[in-house]
């Protein structure tokens, strides 16, 4: 099944200069390999395209269910030098949860529902 990401993770992040920092953190530690496999590099800035102009490098932290995306060039020109209102950490990493992948039927029971209606609209 394809599920939002809010689904089964939650996000942290930070922000410095023109560097987001953005931290997916599974709910599960059953959800984590499905996580990590679809949530790429690539997947990242292909879904930030646009909005993140630098570099995007991943560190998996293992122990903690958490994969730890830097985005470089990333908040245009910074906080106190962007235009952009709320262009920040925060609006990047609440907007990484609404990524879709892929989960096997048989996990449905550590999904967040509440997550995914709210996804849906309902």
């Amino acid at each position: 099944m394809r599920v939002p990401l809010r689904a089964i993770a939650h996000s942290r992040s930070g922000d410095k200069g023109n560097t987001s920092n953005i931290t997916v953190i599974a709910y599960d530690e059953a959800l984590y390999p499905f996580i990590k496999e679809q949530v790429t590099e690539e997947a990242v800035a292909d879904y930030y395209s646009g909005v993140v102009k630098g570099k995007v490098t991943r560190y998996n932290v293992d122990k903690l269910g958490a994969l730890n995306f830097v985005c470089e060039g990333a908040l245009g020109g910074g906080v106190s030098r962007s235009l952009c209102i709320d262009n920040y950490g925060k609006s990047l990493s609440s907007g990484i949860l609404t990524m879709e992948i892929e989960v096997p039927d048989r996990l449905a029971n550590l999904l967040r529902t509440n997550a995914m209606n709210n996804e849906a609209g309902q």
